[in-house]
C-alpha cells in the first residue's frame, strides 16, 4: 500500500531528522482527507512501462522547491504566439531551471535517446486558452535535440473528441505519434476501455447514486497511456482558474487528466472534494514518477470563468506573457496562485480561497489548497519561504 506522503523534517542536535510543529499539524492534515485513498503498485504488471519504479527525476524531480519565470512582451501580439520570442524563452527557462551551458544539455538533462516520451496537452477551454503550437512545437525540438526521435514522442489528452477539436493532430510534426484514453466525454466516467485495472486510486467518494461496493465508483484507474506506451511524462500545463480546484496548473492537469472517474471529484456546487482527489490522484505511483517535468504555459490565462468557457468568459483572458519551468509540480502551482491572485485583486475580485459563487463560477468554495495537501504528501514543495522563484525578463 502506497499512502503517498513524505515528511520535510528538520535536523536534532545530534544530526538525526525532527518534524517540526507546522510539517507535522501539515501531515496529520494530509492524512486526514487523503487516507482513505490508495494508490496501488503492482508487484507485476502487464507491460515493459507498467512498474513505475521511482527514479531521480521523479516528483518534486531534479529541483525541488525551484521554479524559473521568463516573460517577453513580444510573446504574444494580438492574441497569436509569436515563434521566435517563444523558442527564446523557453531556451532561456530550460539553462536557468536546470543550470545546464545550453539548451541541448538542459533537454538531456532529463531525456535520453531510446526513451519513449508524452506531452500532456490541455484543450479544455476550447478554442481560447488551450495548448499553443508554437510551445509544443519547441518543446518538441527540445526532445530531439535530447536524441528522442519523432516516433518516440507522443501527445496525449484524454479524450479524442476534444484532442481532435483542439486541432492538435493539425500541427503536430510529421512522425510524432497522438494518443489519448478514450473517445468522448461522459458523466459516469467508469469505463475501463483505455486505463489500466493495475495501477488505481481507491478513495471514499462516488457519485451520487453508486453504492461503495461498487469498484469503478470508488476508483479511478491510470489511463493506459502514462502506465504502458511511455517512459516519461513532460505535463504542458496552462494557468487557469477553475470552479472546484480554484486553480488548475500542473497538478490539475495530471489528477484530471491521467485518470477516469473524475466526475465524483466535483459532481455539484456542493458535492466538491478536489481538494483531497487531485492530490490523491496525482500520488498514484506511476503518474508521479513518471512526470519528470513541468512547462506552464503563462503567456495568455485565466483568472476566472473556468476552465471550461462560456463566450462571455472570454473578458478574463489576459496575458502575462510568462513561461514557468519546473520539476515541483507543488511549487510551480504555488506560484501560480499568486500569479491568479494578484490579478483576481487587481481587478477588483476575491482572492481564489474566499472567492464567493457568482455566474461565471458555481461551486459554492473553491479548492485552492489541494495545492497545500499536495506538499504535505511529499509531491513538492508548498511552504512560500522555500520556493526558488527565478525570474528573467527578456532579453535586450
Amino acid at each position: 500500500m502506497y499512502l503517498g506522503y513524505e515528511t520535510q523534517l528538520k535536523p536534532n542536535a545530534d544530526g538525526s531528522r525532527r518534524e517540526s510543529r507546522r510539517e507535522w499539524i501539515e501531515r496529520m492534515l494530509a492524512a486526514t482527507l487523503i487516507l482513505p485513498a490508495t494508490a496501488i503498485i503492482p508487484a507485476f504488471a502487464n507491460s515493459t512501462f507498467g512498474t513505475a519504479r521511482r527514479t531521480k527525476w521523479s516528483m518534486p524531480g531534479l529541483f525541488p522547491g525551484r521554479v524559473v519565470s521568463v516573460q517577453d512582451p513580444r510573446a504574444i501580439v494580438e492574441g497569436r504566439y509569436q515563434r521566435e520570442p517563444i523558442s527564446t524563452m523557453m531556451r532561456r527557462g530550460m539553462t536557468g531551471l536546470t543550470g545546464a551551458p545550453d539548451w541541448v544539455a538542459a533537454w538531456r538533462s532529463f531525456f535520453e535517446p531510446g526513451e519513449v516520451v508524452g506531452i500532456k496537452l490541455n484543450p479544455s477551454s476550447i478554442p481560447w486558452v488551450i495548448s499553443a503550437p508554437e510551445v509544443v512545437q519547441e518543446i518538441i525540438a527540445g526532445l530531439e535535440a535530447a536524441g528522442i526521435r519523432r516516433k518516440d514522442i507522443v501527445i496525449y489528452d484524454r479524450y479524442k473528441d476534444m484532442f481532435l477539436k483542439a486541432g492538435f493532430d493539425k500541427w503536430a510534426p510529421e512522425g510524432v505519434r497522438s494518443s489519448w484514453a478514450t473517445d468522448y466525454v461522459d458523466n459516469i466516467q467508469q469505463k475501463i476501455e483505455g486505463y489500466d485495472p493495475d495501477h488505481w486510486m481507491d478513495m471514499q467518494l462516488t457519485l451520487p447514486g453508486f453504492g461503495f461496493d461498487n469498484e469503478r465508483a470508488r476508483r479511478s484507474y491510470a489511463a493506459a497511456f502514462i502506465t504502458r506506451e511511455v517512459d516519461k511524462l513532460l505535463n504542458l500545463c496552462l494557468l487557469k482558474h477553475h470552479q472546484s480546484a480554484g486553480i488548475t496548473f500542473a497538478l490539475k492537469n495530471l489528477s484530471h487528466g491521467l485518470v477516469n472517474n473524475v466526475n465524483r471529484s466535483h459532481s455539484s456546487p456542493m458535492l466538491n472534494a478536489c481538494g483531497a482527489f487531485i492530490p490523491a490522484s496525482v500520488s498514484i505511483p506511476v503518474i508521479r514518477n513518471k512526470t519528470v517535468l513541468h512547462i506552464g504555459d503563462a503567456v495568455q490565462a485565466l483568472y476566472h470563468g473556468g476552465p471550461v468557457m462560456k463566450k462571455e468568459a472570454t473578458k478574463f483572458i489576459w496575458e502575462p506573457k510568462r513561461m514557468y519551468f519546473s520539476t515541483d509540480p507543488v511549487a510551480l502551482d504555488k506560484i501560480g496562485w499568486e500569479e491568479l491572485d494578484r490579478k483576481r485583486v487587481a481587478m477588483g475580485m476575491k482572492p481564489l480561497a474566499e472567492a464567493p459563487r457568482d455566474e461565471f463560477s458555481g461551486f459554492v468554495r473553491m479548492q485552492p489548497e489541494h495545492v497545500d495537501i499536495a506538499g504535505a504528501l511529499g509531491l513538492g514543495i508548498a511552504d512560500r519561504a522555500k520556493i526558488d522563484l527565478r525570474e528573467l525578463g527578456p532579453l535586450p
